[in-house]
């Protein structure tokens, strides 16, 4: 399997229709993977809190029409980072988009833990309440975002639900950089998947992104990582190296706790 991580600078200095054409651009380019990612809100910034609501959009609104079309022009697999969604019943959502090649939308993720404490997306979205197990032809793939990296027991509800590669968009500040490398290593670990770890670069509502995307083993081994600046980080790896690892180290069989939890396929 082929898979490219499209670590997309963001800054006001753009505006969110070009970002979206060179987005686009980028996906046509990697034509021959299997999958390819794009980070977390990069049509208008993770931190442009002030941009959230008045450039928020539906399912079916720009970004997906521009991603829609470039996975299929490209015959790819696009996971198309997350959008700021628009749900006309309720409040905003930070959601992802999952494209098959036919450019299809296959699944969203309404992304379960917000980053912020008492401000910015904390207060300003709402969360997510179903974790998101997708099948591909190369694997089941987990869904979470960015600070969800932080919570394991939602890894272990992916797990419990079949995935075997675990795809993580963000927009992770240069600040916490150590932290987000140690937790995807950690989620690899825990749960024996291939993390793909995809962050931003540049700078965005005032906050420097950390960029370093990455691609992990099940074993923990970092097998591709990013520089801090815009990247396509592409790497061939074997999804049947999950099964391996699970049967040679066993560890996942021991577990004594657990709950089972609400799965959307």
């Amino acid at each position: 399997m082929r898979a490219s991580l499209i670590q997309l600078a963001v800054s006001e200095a753009e505006p969110p229709d070009e970002r979206r054409a060179r987005a686009a651009a980028l996906v046509r380019g990697r034509a021959g993977d299997d999958l390819v990612v794009l980070p977390e809100l990069w049509p208008l910034g993770g931190f442009a809190y002030d941009a959230w609501s008045a450039g928020a959009e539906p399912l079916d609104g720009p970004t997906a029409d521009a991603m829609s079309a470039a996975a299929r022009d490209a015959g790819v697999w696009l996971h198309a980072g997350s959008v700021v969604e628009r749900d006309p019943d309720g409040p905003i959502y930070n959601t992802s988009l999952l494209f098959d090649p036919a450019g299809e939308l296959r699944h969203t993720y309404r992304k379960i833990h917000r980053f912020g404490f008492d401000s910015g997306e904390a207060v300003a979205m709402g969360a997510g309440r179903e974790v998101v197990a997708a099948p591909t032809p190369y694997g089941t793939l987990g869904l979470a975002t960015c600070y969800d990296l932080r919570f394991p027991e939602l890894f272990r509800a992916l797990l419990d639900a079949g995935a075997e590669i675990l795809v993580v968009p963000a927009a992770w500040p240069a600040r916490r950089a150590a932290h987000w490398t140690l937790l995807a290593r950690a989620r690899a670990v825990e749960e024996q998947a291939y993390v793909l770890a995809c962050n931003t670069a540049g700078t965005h509502g005032g906050v420097e992104q950390a960029g370093r995307s990455l691609v992990v083993d099940p074993w923990g081994e970092v097998l591709a990582e990013a520089g801090t600046g815009e990247e396509v980080l592409t790497v061939e790896f074997d999804p049947a190296a999950v099964a391996g690892a699970r049967t040679d180290f066993p560890v996942l069989r021991d577990r004594l706790l657990g709950v089972p939890v609400p799965v959307r396929r």
